[in-house]
C-alpha cells in the first residue's frame, strides 16, 4: 500500500501543526503544535471554547486590578489552550510571549516565567512548552536567559539570516522561518505571479539557514512556517521541523507518489559556507540591508499585537473587566 506524501514526509521530519483547533489536531496527529495571539483569536470565535475561557475568567479574579486580571486571563486562556492541544499530541505546544513586549528583555522574561508556572500549575513540565518569542536582536537575549533557566524557546518572526545566527547563539531550542511571508514579499517587490517552488524565496532562505546550522553544528533546530502551497513544503522535505496549517497537511494527506527528501544535514560539511561573525551592530546592520526582513519583522509584530488587542477587547466585553 503505497503512503500519501504526509506521512512520508513524518518519516523524514517532524510535523507540526500550525493552529489552535483541536478538532484538526486531533484528525491529523502531528508530533507538535505550534499557536500564536491570530490563532487563539480565531480559535476561541467557537462555542467549543466557551469553557476554556470561562475557567480562565475565573481564575483571574485573584488579580487586583483590572489591567492586571485581564493579562492574567489573557496567560491563562492560553495556557489552557495550550493544555488541551497536549492531551492530543505527544510532543510540545508552543505558547507565544505577547508581541508587544518583543524589544522588552525583562518583560518578555517575565512573561515567559508566567506561562511556565501556569502551565506546571496544570501540571504540565516545561519540557513539553516551546515559549515563542520574536526574532528581534532583544528577543534573542531573553531567549538567551530563558534557556539558561530551563525555558526552551521558538523564535518566531524570523526572514533573515542574522536572526537566525542570533538566535542559534542564544541557544534558542528551535527557529521558525516564516516561509510564506517571505513570498508574499518578493511576489509584490518583483511584481511576479510567483516562483518554481525550488525558486521560491521562502525556500531559498530556509535551506541556506539550514545548512548554515547544520555546517557549524549549532543544535538549534530549523522549523520551517507560514507555508502558502504544499509545493513549498515538499521543496523543505527533510528540514528538522515544520509547521503545517490543517488545509496543507490535508492536501499532503490526499496527494500520492514518491517524496524525495530535499535538505539532508549530512551534505553540510562539504559545502563552502563562509562564517558570520555575529554581534549587535553586524545584526542591526544585516536587518537593516535586507528590505524583506525588516519590513516583514515590523509588519509580523504589528499584526500580532493587533490581534493580541482583538482578543482583550473580546474579553473585556465579553466578561466585564477593566
Amino acid at each position: 500500500m503505497k503512503k500519501n506524501k504526509l506521512d512520508q514526509l513524518k518519516s523524514m521530519t517532524t510535523v507540526v501543526i500550525d493552529t489552535g483547533d483541536i478538532e484538526a489536531i486531533k484528525q491529523y496527529a502531528p508530533t507538535d503544535a505550534t499557536t500564536n495571539p491570530s490563532l487563539i483569536l480565531s480559535a476561541v470565535e467557537k462555542p467549543v471554547y466557551k469553557p476554556l475561557m470561562d475557567d480562565a475568567y475565573n481564575y483571574s479574579k485573584k488579580a487586583k486590578t483590572g489591567e492586571e486580571q485581564l493579562s492574567l486571563m489573557m496567560d491563562k486562556l492560553f495556557v489552557n489552550v495550550g493544555t488541551e492541544i497536549l492531551k492530543l499530541v505527544p510532543g510540545r505546544v508552543s505558547t507565544e510571549v505577547d508581541a508587544r513586549l518583543s524589544f522588552d528583555v525583562e518583560g518578555s522574561i517575565h512573561k515567559a516565567q508566567s506561562l511556565i508556572a501556569l502551565y506546571k500549575e496544570m501540571g504540565v513540565p516545561r519540557e513539553r512548552i516551546l515559549i515563542k518569542l520574536a526574532s528581534t536582536w532583544e528577543g534573542g537575549l531573553a531567549a538567551k536567559e530563558l534557556e539558561k533557566m530551563g525555558i526552551r524557546c521558538n523564535m518566531t518572526l524570523l526572514f533573515s539570516m542574522p536572526q537566525a545566527i542570533h538566535c542559534a547563539e542564544a541557544k534558542a531550542t528551535l527557529i521558525s522561518p516564516f516561509v510564506g511571508r517571505i513570498l508574499d514579499w518578493y511576489k509584490k517587490h518583483d511584481n511576479v505571479a510567483g516562483y518554481a517552488p525550488a525558486e521560491d524565496p521562502g525556500v531559498i532562505s530556509v535551506t541556506s539557514i539550514y545548512y548554515y546550522f547544520k555546517k557549524f553544528g549549532y543544535p538549534t533546530q530549523v522549523m520551517g512556517a507560514s507555508f502558502r502551497n504544499k509545493e513549498e513544503i515538499i521543496e523543505l522535505a527533510g528540514c528538522d521541523l515544520l509547521t503545517i496549517s490543517p488545509q496543507f497537511l490535508k492536501e499532503l494527506h490526499e496527494a500520492e507518489g514518491e517524496l524525495e527528501r530535499k535538505l539532508d544535514a549530512a551534505k553540510a560539511e562539504a559545502m563552502d559556507i563562509p562564517r558570520i561573525k555575529m554581534d549587535e551592530k553586524t545584526f542591526r546592520l544585516m536587518l537593516n540591508d535586507d528590505a524583506m526582513a525588516t519590513e516583514k519583522l515590523s509588519e509580523g509584530i504589528r499584526n500580532f499585537a493587533k490581534d493580541a488587542v482583538k482578543l482583550e477587547k473580546m474579553i473585556r466585553s465579553t466578561y466585564k473587566i477593566g
